[in-house]
């Protein structure tokens, strides 16, 4: 890490970076300013009287403690197989399932909806936990499997050498060395699967099972459109996710720069 020594490019890199974050800061602002228009902080109490927020904050919860779940175990296992495994072909597969991020979601949904109807998991969160997992692993491996290289295979060896099988090498060594990149992994799955809106829009029609992100539903209608409302129960759905990036960010950062990195 380097150091600006003179004072003037301490403070033209200042305001670069305020500049860098203006476009992201004002969405935000506003997003704020307009849930309290009007009605002010009533807004949110009119968001809670729905008497939905309760069993949509849980349907959430559930769906993104699932999903962090299954990429959680998924991503470290395979990116220990990929990075550390000799297994014949393991380039092939890995660039094979990288070709998966190359698919938009949108473009799943037919299929997916017949695979769910079939499977007689439709209108469950069965049906957006694992197509969410799916299309999140291609990159959270991509991004696990390069900290995994960064791991010293000596101390792999080391375990083998003491008489340690694969599977407690990997509990015992090499998992208490992935905390940074597992917190990486935990925040950005509860993002992006605690703000996903195509698939339970799709999938979760009866309202027990619905989540936060279709909240917006009950002020939009033919003939309605309460701006002041959609933004207030925005803000409420924010929240958990800003708190689990302030409480994991130290690691976050740590994990994401590390496995974006060799």
């Amino acid at each position: 890490m380097f150091e600006l020594r003179r004072r003037s490019s301490r403070v033209i890199l200042q305001v670069v970076l305020f500049l860098l974050t203006v476009p992201f800061l004002l969405p935000l602002v506003q997003m704020v300013i307009g849930a309290l228009g009007g009605i002010g902080w009533r807004n949110f109490v009119v968001v809670w009287d729905t008497g939905v927020i309760p069993t949509f904050f849980r349907n959430s919860a559930i769906l993104a403690a699932s999903v962090i779940a299954i990429v959680y175990v998924l991503s470290m296992t395979a990116s220990f197989g990929f990075s550390k495994l000799h297994i014949f072909g393991k380039e092939v597969y890995f660039w094979l399932m990288l070709a998966a991020l190359t698919l938009p979601e949108v473009i799943l949904l037919s299929p997916l909806f017949v695979t769910a109807t079939q499977l007689h998991l439709y209108n469950t969160l069965t049906a957006v936990v694992l197509p969410l997992a799916a299309l999140q692993l291609p990159f959270v491996i991509l991004l696990t499997r390069n900290y995994f290289d960064g791991i010293p295979t000596e101390l792999i060896d080391a375990g083998r050498i003491d008489g340690a099988s694969v599977v407690q090498t990997f509990w015992h060594i090499v998992l208490p060395l992935t905390r940074p990149i597992a917190s990486a992994v935990v925040v950005l799955t509860l993002i992006n699967s605690w703000n996903s809106y195509l698939l339970p829009l799709v999938f979760l029609q009866d309202r027990s099972r619905q989540v936060v992100t279709l909240l917006p539903q009950f002020f939009v209608g033919e003939y309605t459109n309460d701006q002041t409302k959609i933004l207030a129960a925005a803000v409420m759905t924010a929240v958990p996710t800003v708190l689990a990036y302030v409480l994991m960010q130290k690691n976050f950062e740590r994990g994401l720069s590390a496995g974006a990195l060799k």
